[in-house]
């Protein structure tokens, strides 16, 4: 053979291969560049409705106190005096937005801070879903939770779930990577995960049961003293600085009452709370196709259903049991719903083929058709809870309070400094404290320390109060007067004794049963005079 024949065979040689890795690079980017515009695709649904008339109503009671907290720890001029930094819960959020804060206190800023955790969840959502059932199973638990109205609605909202349920569902992923690859340093991060759970939101906590729960049962998984030590070690480390800052504060005290009154309050809903209020706000459809896929697919169970079980099962029977109950408490369990219901969807067609050739494809149709609907009707509903109008509901957790933003700021420029207000309860007073820069109290907070929030100083005697002069403004509030009519009367009753005159109104405008739109009163603020 010449030395020209072997070049050219070296030629053909090495080009086969060239060729080849060029096919692999295309397809490998094409593959790449289709999963980065389906995942852009998920986080500009999740960022639409979230942001889509984000700030048309100002806070509700919550947001008022998370934010004035933060504006406290930026040390924010009149608000630092009126909302103390230690209150009921951890403060990682609330340090957070404070660093926002330093370039000035606003309620949408913090609102974008919030929608912006909510979004990151989403995709963590992606990641776990990923990890355990593969790419199709991770994008639609990842779009399920996008569109989902209870995740929507609470990080729309200044709240403390939202990044409570972020590092809660970044804890799940990390246990999941643990029990696939047995790794210490995965086990390790878990500990670390489920302390800035806790530094989120104290309730988080509970989640360690489910992590007990799952390797309790789990006997597949082979977990070593010596890390799980670690792991919790790691834990209380991320933990300590709520702690510390409290002793060193002087704000133990504070936390001891927050403790016994939570122990000792009485229930705020009825027990069949959560049963008939967050099925709707999760999707019913997603979580019969959750459900469903456990029982259909029970031959392919693992330690993976284990894990995403008693996710869902630990929280929802504590909170079912704890006398307080929120909107927005279950949160955590979202996740591991979306994800189920992913699986159910992705795999239940290449399972149950049966024996016809096409039975297959007809199961694929199957579960497109009512991954649409399910996606469609989250939408739908997602979409009209956030219209303006819509969002303002009485119910803790859903939105903000009509009017209150508006009141606030009337006050702010019409009220003077020293002025002090006397409202029907505490979430209007929070409210009022925020935007209108002024000490408020709640009528109803009740002088008995196991009845009320230790955060909030109680009006004994209101008579006496007015008759001295220390209080000269009175505001009445829709909200708060559907809650509790006895205090509403109470307040008007001393409206009308000492010579209350009405100097400010706040409405809205509501349809009517016939159909017309009607203004309608949700905030009045009266003088009054000794």
């Amino acid at each position: 053979m010449d030395l020209k024949n072997l070049f050219s065979i070296s030629g053909h040689v090495t080009q086969r291969p060239l060729s080849n890795t060029s096919a692999i690079w295309w397809q490998l980017n094409h593959v790449a560049v289709i999963r980065f515009a389906r995942i852009a695709a998920i986080m500009a649904l999740a960022i639409v409705l979230r942001l889509w008339g984000l700030n048309q109503i100002g806070f509700n009671t919550d947001e008022a106190v998370y934010s004035g907290q933060a504006a406290a720890i930026a040390q924010s001029p009149i608000l630092k005096d009126i909302f103390p930094v230690f209150r009921a819960h951890p403060l990682l959020f609330q340090f957070s937005l404070a660093l926002l804060f330093k370039f000035g206190v606003s309620d949408l800023t913090a609102r974008l801070l919030a929608v912006a955790i909510g979004v990151a969840t989403v995709y963590v959502v992606y990641r776990l879903g990923s990890l355990l059932y593969g790419e199709g199973a991770g994008i639609l638990a990842a779009l399920i939770m996008a569109a989902m109205p209870y995740h929507v609605i609470v990080t729309r909202q200044v709240l403390l779930d939202g990044p409570m349920v972020l590092f809660s569902t970044l804890t799940l992923y990390l246990l999941a990577r643990y029990a696939l690859t047995e790794r210490s340093v995965w086990l390790h991060a878990v500990g670390i995960g489920m302390g800035l759970t806790f530094l989120a939101k104290e309730t988080g906590l509970i989640l360690i049961g489910a992590v007990y729960a799952f390797f309790a049962l789990a006997s597949e998984i082979n977990v070593r003293v010596r890390d799980l030590v670690l792991s919790l070690i790691l834990m209380i480390v991320i933990m300590l600085p709520f702690p510390l800052s409290l002793i060193l504060a002087g704000g133990s005290k504070v936390g001891g009452q927050y403790l016994v009154w939570q122990l000792f309050r009485r229930p705020n809903h009825t027990w069949d709370f959560y049963l008939t209020t967050v099925p709707g706000a999760i999707g019913i459809l997603v979580i019969i196709v959750a459900l469903l896929g456990l029982w259909l697919l029970r031959k392919q169970n693992t330690w993976r259903e284990k894990l995403l079980v008693w996710w869902i099962l630990v929280p929802v029977v504590f909170f079912q049991i704890w006398p307080t109950k929120g909107f927005q408490y279950l949160l955590p369990v979202a996740p591991a719903l979306a994800v189920l219901a992913g699986r159910m969807l992705t795999h239940w067609p290449s399972i149950y083929t049966g024996n016809s050739p096409n039975h297959s494809k007809n199961n694929k149709w199957i579960s497109v058709t009512i991954g649409g609907i399910m996606i469609l009707s989250l939408f739908a509903v997602s979409w009209q809870t956030i219209q303006p109008g819509t969002s303002g509901t009485f119910l803790a957790g859903t939105g903000g309070v009509p009017g209150g933003r508006e009141a606030g700021e009337w006050i702010q420029q019409n009220i003077p400094a020293n002025a002090t207000l006397l409202t029907i309860g505490p979430s209007m007073a929070n409210i009022i404290e925020f935007y209108g820069y002024r000490k408020a109290y709640g009528i109803s907070v009740s002088p008995n320390p196991l009845h009320r929030n230790p955060s909030y100083e109680p009006i004994n005697n209101p008579n006496l109060v007015l008759r001295m002069g220390d209080i000269q403004y009175l505001v009445w509030d829709s909200y708060s007067a559907e809650r509790s009519s006895f205090f509403s009367e109470r307040l008007l009753a001393l409206a009308a004794r000492f010579n209350g005159r009405v100097i400010h109104t706040e409405s809205v405008l509501v349809t009517s049963e016939n159909g017309t739109q009607i203004s309608k009163p949700v905030i009045v603020i009266y003088m009054v005079h000794p």
